[in-house]
């Protein structure tokens, strides 16, 4: 982690280019970069929204658009609105899936890598009926 905000919207990390993550030719794996982001939208997320939510990673694609022979960043970012906009939601339609775009950047903010991660946001109380239902009809 490079930083966070106290309230956890903004979550900033840094990947250094080494040997442990440099390929054949010099740059930095792509799985490096996948694996780096992978669990904070969620961990993010559950820790914003609290007890009553479920949140699951359920897909990421990630778009490679040059090498990474430097440090690459990103930023976590879940504004005040796009957390009210998720809670109404949920209210209305108990389960939802949500897009966040990420890109993977120099420090000057050449684009290495394009992210979309998918989240499943529900109610814990829906989350757990439908559980139950499912295990019931198994």
């Amino acid at each position: 982690m490079k930083a966070v905000t106290p309230n956890l919207h903004v979550v900033k990390i840094e990947i250094p280019l080494s040997f442990k993550n440099r390929n054949y030719v010099g740059s930095m794996f792509g799985g490096s970069m996948q694996s780096a982001t992978d669990p904070i939208y969620m961990i993010q997320l559950l820790a914003i929204l609290g007890e009553k939510y479920v949140v699951w990673d359920k897909a990421a694609t990630i778009r490679y658009k040059q090498p990474a022979r430097e440090k690459v960043y990103a930023t976590f970012e879940f504004t005040k609105d796009e957390i009210e906009d998720i809670k109404v939601r949920i209210s209305l339609e108990h389960e939802i899936d949500i897009v966040k775009q990420l890109n993977l950047v120099s420090q000057e903010g050449k684009v290495f890598a394009e992210l979309d991660k998918t989240l499943y946001v529900a109610s814990k109380a829906y989350y757990k009926k439908k559980r139950e239902k499912k295990v019931k009809n198994n």
